[in-house]
């Protein structure tokens, strides 16, 4: 009986996916992504690898320290790297390719996302994801509820969208508009670079944006912007999941430094399960390595994201191949990627840390 209601639940949820979901609120966002985690972060795993000798190694972030990162920063205050023989360097990206740098070792470890991962293998840089940071895709696009509610994704047809110049922004809104029966040639497309999108949305300038809910989305609601969500994985039968962000390394640090890699990887894997268990002592650690931060909405993120970082996996960072392949399927039937990747080269659970 209790297979049966299962299977009923997700026949009912997928015949609602398919009539089109109702744009939701941002208390409601929290609610439909949030994921239950599983208890053991950490897969078993009672020892933890260590580098063979004491290394020094540059991990390049994905932007500015905001709570994606905590349980890289909760790695570093609790002195889960130094345990693992590792003197670890958090750098910031600027105006580079941090996909490049970690290609040719300039660090040895990174932070991207898998359609950017995908993009740079196709390109012949030998990049590698190593852990997935957050299970499911928290991103969605969100528009001022006072200005333009939102009450599907088919919302957006005739809104301006704020874009920052990813590759991947217009076969995303193309592809979602025209699997729920809208018109996608409507929406206009303005360049805003990273400028804080809030203000231009008070302002009129762009009607909607891309954010992810547990970073820009909470922080926007703290700062007064009741937003509308269009969440991307309410929307799975228009779009697949996707990994975003990511933990990656390069081809090269896999073949000559094994034990460094698989010693960083859970090292941070402890960061992250730490994280995961208690959300506000790792917010107060990120608060303290980035005083700049205001502390409520990184404590609510914290808290947001640590049902997010394992979710429903076994182990936090596992990766699966469907949701690469089916990705990767997606950016080429979209034209996002001009051709196919091998995806079995693209990612590793290989360094995560394992109770077996």
């Amino acid at each position: 009986m209790k297979r049966l209601s299962i299977v009923l639940i997700v026949m009912v949820l997928a015949l609602i996916a398919r009539s089109g979901q109702t744009a939701i609120s941002g208390q409601q966002a929290t609610e439909s992504a949030t994921a239950a985690a599983t208890s053991d972060p950490l897969g078993g795993a009672t020892t933890f690898a260590k580098a063979n000798k004491p290394t020094n190694i540059n991990m390049m972030l994905d932007w500015t320290p905001n709570p994606d990162h905590l349980g890289i920063y909760v790695a570093q205050a609790k002195g889960y790297y130094q345990d693992a023989n590792l003197t670890v360097a958090l750098q910031q990206p600027g105006d580079i390719q941090l996909e490049q740098v970690v290609a040719t070792g300039k660090a040895q470890f990174g932070i991207s996302f898998e359609e950017d991962t995908s993009y740079a293998r196709a390109n012949k840089l030998p990049v590698v994801s190593i852990a997935a940071i957050i299970q499911h895709n928290t991103s969605g696009f969100a528009a001022l509820h006072d200005k333009h509610p939102l009450k599907s994704a088919a919302s957006l047809a005739t809104l301006r969208y704020g874009s920052y110049g990813s590759a991947l922004e217009k076969p995303i809104i193309n592809s979602l508009l025209t699997c729920v029966g809208a018109n996608a040639d409507k929406v206009n497309f303005i360049d805003i670079g990273y400028a804080d999108v809030i203000p231009l949305m008070q302002q009129n300038r762009v009607d909607f944006a891309w954010l992810y809910y547990g970073v820009e989305g909470i922080d926007a609601k703290h700062r007064g912007a009741n937003l509308d969500w269009v969440m991307l994985r309410d929307y799975s039968q228009c779009i697949p999941d996707w990994y975003t962000p990511i933990l990656i390394t390069s081809e090269d640090m896999i073949n000559k430094q094994p034990d460094v890699v698989k010693a960083f990887v859970q090292a941070t894997a402890r960061g992250y399960a730490y994280a995961i268990q208690h959300p506000d002592e790792a917010a107060d650690i990120l608060l303290k390595a980035a005083p700049d931060l205001s502390p409520d909405p990184i404590h609510e993120s914290a808290n947001w994201l640590a049902a997010q970082f394992q979710a429903d996996a076994p182990r936090w960072g596992e990766q699966k191949p469907e949701i690469w392949q089916n990705f990767t399927d997606f950016l080429v039937k979209s034209g996002a990627l001009t051709a196919q990747i091998n995806v079995k080269d693209a990612f590793t659970n290989d360094f995560l840390p394992s109770g077996n």
